[in-house]
């Protein structure tokens, strides 16, 4: 995914953000998603290819991050 492929895209914040708008905002597009920080969305983004998006998702889902 490049900067172009996210020229006009529709972000959107995580249905489980907190008070403090302590959360991330996703994309998802054709080619991949990317991910950036809601609290400074101008500091730029995380992006993957579609292949590396569901193995980023399947390590969230397995927990593997959550005392990381």
């Amino acid at each position: 995914m490049t900067l172009s492929d996210l020229t006009g895209a529709r972000w959107r914040k995580s249905s489980r953000s907190g008070a403090y708008n302590d959360c991330v905002e996703l994309v998802v597009a054709r080619n991949g998603a990317a991910v950036r920080d809601s609290k400074s969305p101008g500091s730029g983004h995380i992006a993957f290819e579609v292949t590396g998006w569901g193995d980023f998702m399947r390590v969230l889902k397995d927990g593997q991050l959550d005392n990381a």
